[in-house]
């Protein structure tokens, strides 16, 4: 009998797995990974794939608990508890399929459907009181019903099942079955509790667009990381954290050894973004919270994590995905990720990033020179001049001052770097250094480094300085706006069109974002695929372009 018992939940298992609602929508020709409940809810699944293939699938999903209960239920009422545990078997065959049923990347539903059909013949078989099933139904449409939100009903359903498991007479193998159950449901839905904490979860009756479904709405998605721990704490679903550590329970290892293991995540949304044109851009603001070292010691880990946050993009129903700050550094800028998940576009944002600086350099030049300096006898420092977007500044600015100072780590590339300079720009002198006590000569700095980290400090600068500050994080320490006269510029911020929204501090002035974000939002808006940037190299067409396509959308640079 107990081989058999085990059989039975073996089965059990292998029932539950069956991607029965997968195949019946991949036979309709839909993608069932963008309609998943995991991702959108129940009720947008219904208006993405009508309502005959939305309760077929349903049925299918519910078929395959409510079957596993009745062959378990076939060993007999003094055997009541396997049928119990055959519900459990069923619900994690769901949740956690066989790789080959659906390939590398399973859709990640949440089983409600599953679990229905496991009450249903939980009440049918009687290893469960009628009355005891129909609770948890009850409990779960009040709390819809009321808040809005499936992920917690269904949560506060599990827990009234829990409770019951503890109450009712059954035996001890059924009453820890359905006490893991719940417990298996519970963690299945972590993921949407942050989502609730962070404001981001969406309720019964609000639709969540997808990308082609409608002509005047696009999706796009953007990937984020926090640049410290206050960052961290920033999130409310980690705000709990906080004073653990402050008062020593939790230690900072800690906290970073459980960043490293926490897959992207949905913690944000900008609403509010309309074009000139009328049209409306919603973005995902997507994060796996690795903090800054971690891209430099653990680049792998980066990848990894970034090729997960595309695909959840995908999952999400978003066009295009744009890598932020750090991530847009991983999988060789990008290329690596875009290869692992073709189904969407990527991006690391650095054309626009580019065209902001070149749109924004003219004008600061001019207030400069407006300001009774001579503009041709001033020194120019650049800082981070090994960097692309550095020398492409300084290309700019070298014809236009008398000095340009050149820092970076590389002396050997800088002095490469240089030798150009002087081809283009023969009356003005140019000088390469990696000491930043050189940037005191300086009148006009522009900063554009990669590093975590601010590196101008007030030993750094002279009175009167204007800097331009194109890092993120931020190049120029805070300290350095109290020496008299200095004027910190920060560069590649763009305000979209619109009345843009968000539940999330972005750290860039309200209603700003980054220009690599700004250029996420443009591929997504005018549907220019392949203008995205990938790799190391940026094309001159595409900076014009975007620099041009975002003034016709209504994207302002911030200057």
């Amino acid at each position: 009998m107990l081989f058999l018992s085990a059989l039975l939940l073996a089965v059990a298992f292998l029932v539950g797995s069956l991607p029965l609602g997968h195949w019946l929508l991949g036979r309709a020709g839909v993608e069932s990974r963008l309609n998943s409940a995991h991702n959108l809810g129940v009720e947008n699944v219904l208006r993405r794939v009508g309502p005959r293939l939305a309760f077929a699938s349903a049925a299918l999903d519910a078929m395959k608990g409510f079957l596993a209960i009745l062959m378990a239920s076939s060993l007999g009422p003094e055997h009541g508890h396997v049928t119990v545990m055959a519900g459990l078997a069923a619900y994690l065959g769901h949740l956690n399929p066989p790789r080959f049923l659906y390939g590398a990347t399973p859709p990640r539903g949440r089983g409600n459907l599953v679990l229905l059909g496991v009450l249903a013949g939980y009440a049918v078989t009687g290893a469960l009181p009628l009355w005891a099933t129909l609770v948890p139904v009850v409990v779960y449409a009040a709390v819809a019903g009321y808040w809005g939100f499936i992920s917690a009903a269904t949560l506060a359903a599990l827990a009234s099942l829990a409770l019951l498991a503890a109450l009712l007479p059954l035996a001890v193998g059924a009453k820890v079955a359905l006490t893991a159950l719940c417990l298996a449901g519970a963690w299945r839905f972590k993921e949407n509790v942050g989502r609730i904490l962070d404001g981001t979860e969406a309720r019964l009756g609000e639709e969540v667009p997808l990308a082609g479904k409608r002509d005047d709405v696009v999706v796009a998605a953007f990937m984020i990381h926090p640049m410290n721990l206050h960052d961290f704490w920033s999130a409310q679903r980690f705000a709990w954290l906080r004073p653990l550590v402050e008062k020593g329970v939790v230690s900072e290892k800690t906290v970073r050894q459980m960043a490293d293991e926490m897959r992207p995540m949905k913690v944000g949304e900008l609403r509010g973004i309309r074009t000139a044109q009328g049209k409306e851009i919603r973005c995902y603001l997507l994060s796996a919270p690795l903090l800054p070292d971690r891209f430099r010691d653990a680049p792998e880990l980066a990848t990894r994590r970034a090729i997960e946050g595309a695909r959840l993009a995908h999952e999400l129903g978003a066009e295009v995905f744009g890598l932020g700050a750090f991530w847009s550094v991983v999988g060789n800028k990008g290329l690596d990720v875009q290869a692992a998940v073709p189904e969407i576009t990527i991006t690391n944002g650095g054309a626009y990033t580019s065209g902001t600086i070149k749109a924004a350099i003219p004008g600061i030049l001019k207030h400069f020179a407006e300001t009774g300096r001579d503009l041709g006898r001033a020194t120019a420092g650049i800082v981070g001049a090994n960097g692309v977007v550095a020398f492409g500044i300084a290309r700019t600015i070298a014809p236009q001052v008398g000095k340009v100072i050149m820092i970076g780590r590389d002396l050997e590339r800088l002095e490469r770097s240089a030798a150009t300079l002087r081809r283009a720009a023969k009356d003005t002198e140019i000088v390469t250094t990696t000491s930043y006590d050189t940037l005191r000569e300086a009148d006009l700095i522009f900063s554009a480094t990669s590093d975590p980290n601010p590196v101008i400090f007030p030993e750094h600068v002279k009175e009167g300085v204007w800097i331009f500050d194109e890092g993120r994080p931020a190049d120029v320490d805070e300290s350095v706006t109290r020496v008299p006269g200095v004027r910190v510029i920060p560069g590649g911020l763009v305000t979209p069109p619109g009345s843009m929204t968000t539940n999330i501090d972005l750290q860039f002035g309200e209603g700003n974002v980054p220009a690599c974000l700004a250029e996420t939002l443009i591929i997504a808006a005018t549907g220019e695929h392949d203008r995205k940037s990938l790799g190391a190299q940026t094309l001159t067409d595409n900076i014009n372009f975007f620099v041009e396509e975002a003034q016709k959308l209504g994207f302002q640079v911030v200057d």
